[in-house]
């Protein structure tokens, strides 16, 4: 299993905007320089963010994006599903009767790899941007 560049790029925005939205809104160019994620990359994942309503942007002279939402409302499963990313440990269909490997049947860790997966998608669908701020200030502390 592998999370691309942009999910983990966005959930890295998301956190560094969740930390300072609630002064100003945020400017990519802000949150490029202090992640070290280039703006071209932003503006592409805050573009699929704004379609799906988890940020909005703010125009004017101390524009910027802020989040649509409370930290605490927005999961990270939320993020994922916005910028497109899926988190797959099998490359099969799951409905389908044959398996990865192309055969006819399913391969004997199929089970494990399917259980596996699912543990992840419930542990982001509980993890929210807020969990991550906090996280991220106690270990500064």
């Amino acid at each position: 299993m592998k999370l691309t560049s942009r999910g983990r790029y966005a959930v890295m925005a998301l956190v560094d905007l969740a930390r300072f939205d609630n002064i100003n809104p945020v400017s990519l160019r802000d949150i490029s320089l202090r992640q070290g994620i280039s703006l071209d990359y932003l503006e592409q994942i805050f573009s699929k963010l704004r379609k799906k309503e988890i940020v909005q942007s703010v125009r004017g002279t101390q524009g910027g994006y802020v989040l649509n939402k409370k930290a605490k409302e927005i999961k990270l499963n939320n993020i994922f599903e916005a910028v497109d990313e899926k988190v797959k440990t099998v490359q099969c269909n799951k409905e389908s009767k044959k398996g990865c490997n192309g055969k006819s049947i399913k391969c004997v860790t199929h089970n494990l790899w399917d259980e596996l997966e699912n543990h992840i998608n419930n542990f982001f669908k509980e993890k929210s941007l807020e969990d991550l701020v906090k996280d991220n200030i106690e270990r500064r502390i």
